[in-house]
């Protein structure tokens, strides 16, 4: 399970750290500005292994449904790209933002999920016992619970720190002249 660690060194320690939001009214925009990348940088790594989560659980779904319906389908691998898709084309779900970053940690989020059932092989369901399939289907579903709940506080963090960013433009404390200079290499 992931958690987050007070005074850790990790990025999601910093971010949902108890000093990560205070006295934001005192930060210079472009530290608010770091911290709402850094922020985001976590939302999508998180939503990364989320992603990653997702697709075991329905690879082992398919699985569970094809030993219900008699074993008449054709194999997982044979319909590994129909199963991944079931999601992708129906209605979202949750708090879904648009992702203008890459994941920073995907090797380490790969592992990690692999990781969770260790002696669980998931490149051949078939040979598994049923209560393999559950007992992975299980770890990894409480484990998306984890990581969904932990995205949804980080994107809290985020919100704040853009209703910070909002209010001083709202109050003209910032503009879009001074965003533009910063942008250029100037001084805030």
């Amino acid at each position: 399970m992931i958690e987050v660690r007070p005074g850790g060194r990790r990025r999601i320690d910093r971010v949902l750290g108890p000093g990560y939001l205070s006295d934001l009214g005192e930060l210079t925009l472009s530290v608010l500005r770091e911290r709402r990348d850094e922020a985001a940088q976590e939302e999508t790594d998180l939503s990364y292994l989320r992603r990653l989560l997702h697709a075991r659980i329905d690879i082992v779904r398919a699985e569970q449904r094809r030993r219900t319906s008699g074993g008449d389908e054709s194999s997982v691998v044979e319909r590994l790209a129909a199963i991944l898709a079931d999601n992708a084309i129906g209605p979202a779900t949750g708090s879904g933002r648009h992702q203008r970053l890459e994941p920073s940690r995907a090797g380490e989020h790969r592992r990690f999920a692999e990781a969770l059932i260790g002696d669980t092989d998931l490149s051949d369901v078939s040979t598994l016992s049923d209560e393999k399939l559950i007992n992975a289907l299980n770890r990894y579903a409480d484990e998306e619970v984890s990581v969904s709940s932990y995205r949804r506080e980080v994107q809290e963090v985020m919100d704040t720190i853009n209703a910070e960013i909002a209010t001083r433009y709202r109050k003209g404390t910032a503009s879009v002249d001074d965003l533009l200079d910063t942008e250029r290499g100037g001084s805030e």
